[in-house]
């Protein structure tokens, strides 16, 4: 197998690699964006508790920012439509996540660290393999 083989069937794994990381991230953050958007924040409170201590604004704004962030991590790539917009929706995502984490620390809140953290980690193999590894260009 020669060089350029090799790095043909890397390249392939890796495109691979970031889809499947793209859609997991995408399902998550549409999930929870739809979840903070739509359900009414007494339930919101009793299942996570940080909602009833935040204006509902607040909420609601991180839950269309999640979806957008949901849609930004897949259409621009599939449409081939600026898919530059997927790296910075990533880019996005390791923000969030990170404040997300001084968020749930300050509050004591411990058990949400690891999902914020593995989203963030997620969010930033994203970011750097679509801007430097597997780009994909637009039509």
């Amino acid at each position: 197998m020669s060089t350029t083989d090799l790095n043909q069937k890397s390249s392939r794994v890796m495109n691979i690699a970031l889809w499947i990381a793209q859609i997991v991230l995408a399902a998550a953050f549409a999930m929870a964006g739809v979840m903070k958007i739509t359900t009414p924040i007494a339930d919101l409170t009793a299942q996570m508790g940080w909602p009833g201590d935040n204006p509902s604004v607040l909420v609601r704004f991180i839950g269309v920012s999640e979806f957008a962030a949901a849609l930004g991590l897949l259409l621009p790539s599939i449409l081939r439509l600026k898919p530059v917009l997927t790296v910075w929706a990533a880019y996005g995502l390791v923000v969030v996540m990170s404040l997300a984490l001084v968020f749930h620390i300050m509050r004591g809140e411990m058990e949400a660290l690891p999902i914020n953290l593995v989203f963030g980690l997620f969010a930033g193999f994203v970011a750097w393999g679509r801007s430097k590894k597997v780009v994909i260009h637009s039509k």
